[in-house]
């Protein structure tokens, strides 16, 4: 624990400034849980903006019916750290494929032997993003999970802060993106429920709320098995500053690479 403290003291003292939110690329509230060592995650992100931004703001191309696909390759190292890896690509309405960018993101958790009542993990992601499709290129986000199973209720919080190191929001100071997920068990296979991702502004004062992101995701998980992970949802902006529709399906494989 004291090592958690530690990490979230200095990142907070180091950090200035922040990021958008996820901009649409990876869109997921994490659980604490991490890849099992010796096993691999690979996930395809895909979200398609049925209506956005339709003008170039900031040199940022509009994001409406642009189709964006992210891979994401986790590894698991120990029972409490594993790194992942993205590759972020768009393809634009005019049906060209774009390179995006990468980030990395090393995650630590609370070991499930020493019992706490609810799982607790920290994720820092940092990378870059070509500045056609983020205004600020480098950023580092710091990730804090809370999450509880309740019988057949899952809950889950991000209290997510964002820094950017290279942009306009460099002048911003640390800011909060809040993600949030409920879901219910319907059958053993099939739960359902809502996530909430937003962008509030910088800690010191937020955005006004027609600046800030506000989405609503009424999502659905199906299990498929213990190698599998499967996530659709259909997003509603609720501000000005928000894409109005996004369509997200998430689908992971794992591999297990130990041999008896």
């Amino acid at each position: 624990m004291r090592f958690f403290l530690t990490l979230s003291f200095l990142t907070l003292s180091a950090a200035s400034v922040p990021a958008s939110a996820q901009d649409n690329y990876e869109i997921q509230v994490y659980g604490y849980d991490t890849i099992a060592p010796g096993h691999t995650m690979i996930e395809l992100h895909s979200n398609f903006t049925v209506d956005g931004s339709k003008t170039i703001v900031d040199g940022v191309l509009p994001t409406n019916h642009a189709e964006h696909e992210t891979l994401e390759i986790t590894q698991g190292f120990t029972d409490w750290f594993e790194t992942g890896f993205y590759v972020f690509t768009s393809i634009q309405p005019d049906g060209s494929w774009q390179w995006v960018g990468d980030h990395m993101r090393p995650r630590f958790r609370v070991s499930e032997r020493w019992n706490w009542p609810v799982g607790v993990s920290l994720s820092n992601e940092i990378g870059y993003q070509r500045a056609a499709f983020s205004a600020d290129t480098w950023t580092w986000e710091i990730r804090p999970i809370v999450d509880r199973k309740l019988g057949r209720l899952y809950l889950s919080f991000n209290p997510t802060l964002d820094r950017s190191w290279h942009g306009p929001s460099v002048s911003h100071g640390v800011e909060f993106s809040p993600n949030a997920k409920f879901s219910f068990d319907f059958t053993k296979r099939i739960a359902g429920g809502l996530e909430y991702y937003a962008a509030y502004g910088p800690l010191t004062g937020f955005d006004p709320l027609r600046e800030q992101q506000q989405q609503f995701f009424p999502s659905i998980d199906i299990d498929f098995g213990p190698q599998w992970e499967f996530n659709f949802g259909v997003g509603v902006g609720v501000t000005s500053a928000t894409d109005h529709l996004i369509v997200k399906c998430i689908v992971g494989r794992r591999f297990d690479w130990h041999h008896n």
